[in-house]
């Protein structure tokens, strides 16, 4: 079970890999992870401009100069980098659990807020609200993404602990 947020170093990670693309400044950086999370999520200059100077502090980019653009400050990964990126690769590979137990973890919430009558949060009219029909809408855009990406959506009708066994993964 995560305590909050995503994965730690998804940033740094994500920031790796797109400077292994080409050379980025910040605000480009931040904009092509909101792309790739459909514009759901997009972290602060206060997360990836931290990361980018830590990175030229470790030997992993450096600042480069752009004539065309001279105000920006552009980051280009080195051989450190591209070697510490090779590391981070294999890491987040390791996330897979801590990324299912986000995004389920606040899907939960997010029903607990329609249904536990602990919580008695009002909807709003013409906006978003905890409800059956908002939560279906969040399942189907899931589907929507797999299919996508992927096949045609099966359901599973495995219990969690029989998903678990059949893959051999401990749930611990």
């Amino acid at each position: 079970m995560r305590k909050s947020g995503p994965p730690k170093g998804l940033i740094s990670y994500v920031v790796l890999e797109l400077l292994a693309e080409k050379p980025r400044y910040g605000y480009e950086i931040l904009k092509e992870i909101e792309e790739i999370s459909g514009g759901h999520w997009e972290p602060s200059y206060g997360s990836v401009y931290p990361i980018l100077y830590k990175f030229e502090e470790k030997g992993w980019a450096e600042r480069i100069e752009r004539e065309d653009e001279p105000d920006r400050k552009y980051f280009e990964l080195t051989d450190d980098g591209r070697e510490e990126l090779t590391e981070k690769r294999e890491e987040s590979a390791d996330k897979a659990k801590e990324f299912a137990d986000v995004i389920l973890g606040f899907y939960h919430v997010y029903v607990g807020f329609a249904t536990d009558d602990r919580f008695d949060v009002p909807p709003v009219e013409n906006a978003w609200r905890f409800d059956e029909e908002f939560s279906a809408w969040i399942v189907e855009q899931m589907i929507r993404h797999h299919e996508h990406y992927f096949d045609e959506f099966d359901r599973i009708e495995e219990t969690p602990e029989a998903f678990n066994e059949r893959h051999g993964i401990d749930p611990d």
